[in-house]
Order: C-alpha cells, then structure tokens, then sequence
C-alpha cells in the first residue's frame, strides 16, 4: 500500500496565509513564504498554495510571492486560483509549480481539463471540488465556495477524472475549519466514483481525525489541513508516527 500524503494548505489572500471557517471570517496567518519553507523542511509530503480571492476578484494568480514561496520548497507544490486557461497552467508551472489546481475555471469551461491534461500530463492536473450539502445533496460551489453553481458534485467529479484530471481534492465547506473531522461520508461517495488519487480537506482538528479518516476511507489518498499545522496544535511528524502505530503506511 502506498505511503498516506499529509499536505498543509496555504490558502492566500493580498501575499498573506489566512484561516477561516466554513469559507469565511478570514484571519491572517503568516507569511507563506515562512510557512512554507517551515513546511518543507518539517516533513510535509506536499504543499498546496491557493490564491483563494483570484477567481471571486477576477483577475490572475499572483506570481511574485508564488515564485518567492516556490523557491522555498522542496517537495511537491500544487498551485491553484484564477486558473482559466492553459496560459494559466503554463504561467504558473513556470513560477515553480509542480502540478496545477482547477476550479471556477474548470467549471466555465470543462474542455480545460482534458486540454490541460493533454498538454501537460494527467499527473498535473488537479481538480480542486468545493462540495457543500444543499438541501441534502452534494453542490459544487466556485468562486472560493461563494457560489452555489446547482451541479451535481459526485457526477461532476466523476466526469473530470474521465477527462484527464489526475488527482481530485474533496474540499468539504460543511466542516471546513470546524475542526471536528473529515465528512466521511462525502469523501466515501467521492472515492466510490473514482480511480485517480482523492485528497481529503477540510474538518481536522487533531491526530485521532487523520487516524478515522484513513481506517474509514482506505481509499483516501492524503489529508490535507490548514489551522491546526499552521498553529502547531499538530506536528507533522508526530502525525506520522501516529499513522505508522496505527499500521497506516506514512513517510517520517
């Protein structure tokens, strides 16, 4: 069995890294420049970078502090926000990107992932979901969670990994920043419709989270969290020695 990820998140607004709940109230963080190469270094197998406003504002992904941040790591960096067409995917691989992360743009135009895909490789493309629950069923959300766009998440995400996405994040806003664990039962659905990598997001607020999700959902891939790295109230590597106690395969 491979090695379970653990991937902190950087979500970005104006150069800073902020933290919010459920998409929203967004404090500031840190410098993600500093984070990331605390990240880097402290055993992360991967780092995600969003500029979470670029779509909702309309403009591009910054590319200064994402080549700065860049610089930084050396581990796999997936980058995402206001990504619309292929020169997005080529501008920021450029900056040091290793895969890119598609999602209000995907939607717009969902010939983008397989033209991605073509271009660029199904091992670089990553289909960024932002699942809410409407009135008992699973919405994809764009613009940064904002906007409730009525499609159905599980065929939706089913359709893209057909077209060439190599990886879907399952970014859950019902628990994001609650800190009471990952919606099993929304990444259950996701990894019964897909055969491409699925990384979970949002809910984990300690060890024992990261522990149910990769017992309950073996077909989860990686974890991804934000706060709780960010604030120390859990250590990479003692999450990953958690994991191995638990005959969970990790990396240390």
């Amino acid at each position: 069995m491979l090695a379970k990820r653990i991937i902190p998140c950087l979500d970005v607004r104006d150069g800073r890294v902020v933290k919010g709940i459920n998409f929203k109230d967004l404090n500031d963080v840190s410098s993600p420049v500093e984070l990331a190469a605390r990240y880097s270094d402290g055993g992360a197998d991967e780092l995600v970078f969003y500029d979470i406003t670029a779509s909702a504002e309309g403009r591009r992904l910054f590319t200064d502090i994402l080549r700065e941040t860049a610089e930084r790591v050396f581990i796999p960096l997936t980058v995402g926000g206001g990504i619309n067409d292929l020169g997005d995917f080529d501008r920021v691989l450029k900056c040091g990107a290793d895969k890119v992360s598609v999602n209000s743009g995907a939607i717009r135009d969902p010939s983008l992932i397989g033209a991605a895909a073509k271009r660029y490789g199904s091992q670089c493309v990553v289909l960024s979901a932002d699942v809410k629950r409407v009135k008992g069923s699973f919405h994809i959300f764009a613009k940064g969670g904002r906007t409730d766009t009525g499609i159905p998440a599980i065929d939706w995400i089913r359709r893209a990994a057909e077209s060439g996405a190599g990886e879907i994040v399952v970014n859950s806003i019902d628990t994001d920043g609650v800190k009471q664990g990952f919606d099993l039962e929304m990444l259950n659905a996701v990894c019964e419709a897909v055969s491409v990598p699925v990384v979970a997001s949002g809910g984990a607020g300690k060890i024992e989270d990261f522990l149910e999700l990769f017992q309950k959902i073996p077909g989860v891939d990686a974890g991804l969290a934000a706060s709780i790295f960010h604030f120390g109230t859990v250590e990479i590597g003692e999450l990953k020695r958690r994991l191995l106690e638990n005959g969970i395969p990790a990396r240390l």
